[in-house]
């Protein structure tokens, strides 16, 4: 069976979702077990296998995206097959938005009253050019009704990028620079959880759960492509029940 869990959320009682873990698939090394990414190199046998098991724990088939650290949402109640976009929504019970990652940031939003899901990927590019705020837009609630769970990321002790991503953020909202801490010269860690959050509050959105695990710290549950290189990819979930 795949190993996954449930966010740990108030989200209403017809709302579902689930996060993906790396054990419990039929993927050997270095994709070991669970890789529901196709991309990535692993046997395309051995993925169909994996979602075929991640299938029985859902209402449907995930619509699986193909991720470009972009801000296009789509309405997967309207499509059924791949499309380019990083983030999925749905008003309608059945379909299930789904998201990919290995250290991007997975975001999971409903309202309060569980008429309308959304599922982001957030890496840094994502979260600078507004992946955040254009899922939101496709919502159509007043932010305060909005709630969002943050996913799996690579934490803040853990990802350091260069000075030109620390300016880049810095240059849209001098409150981002609480975010980056530095490391070296010209070097800094970046705290995607905290980018985030500033970004969800300035939106309106105050009710945000999760934020504290770290892919690249956890071997053992989680995928990190900073840490291996080569790799799998988990999911987040999220579905009208």
């Amino acid at each position: 069976m795949p190993e996954v869990f449930v966010p740990d959320w108030p989200a209403p009682a017809n709302v579902g979702s689930l996060q993906t873990l790396r054990g419990g698939g039929c993927s050997p090394a270095p994709w070991e077990s669970f890789n529901l990414g196709d991309h990535v190199g692993d046997d395309p046998v051995r993925v169909a296998a994996n979602r075929a098991s991640l299938r029985t724990l859902l209402p449907a088939d995930p619509v699986w995206l193909q991720q470009v650290h972009g801000t296009a949402a789509v309405d997967i109640a309207k499509t059924a097959k791949t499309v380019e976009a990083d983030a999925a929504f749905c008003r309608e019970p059945g379909p299930v938005c789904a998201v990919m990652t290995a250290d991007c940031l997975p975001v999971l939003f409903c309202d309060r009253a569980g008429t309308v899901v959304a599922a982001a990927h957030a890496g840094w590019r994502g979260l600078l050019a507004g992946v955040l705020e254009a899922c939101i837009d496709t919502l159509q609630v007043d932010s305060r009704e909005i709630l969002v769970w943050l996913g799996p990321a690579i934490g803040p002790q853990s990802f350091e990028v260069g000075s030109e991503v620390k300016d880049a953020f810095v240059s849209r909202d001098g409150a981002a620079s609480a975010a980056f801490h530095q490391y070296g010269e010209g070097k800094w860690l970046a705290d995607l959880y905290t980018l985030a959050r500033q970004r969800l509050n300035s939106a309106g959105v105050m009710a945000i759960y999760g934020g504290e695990l770290c892919t690249f710290s956890d071997s053992q549950r989680f995928f990190s492509y900073r840490r291996d290189g080569v790799t799998g990819r988990m999911a987040s979930l999220i579905w009208l029940r």
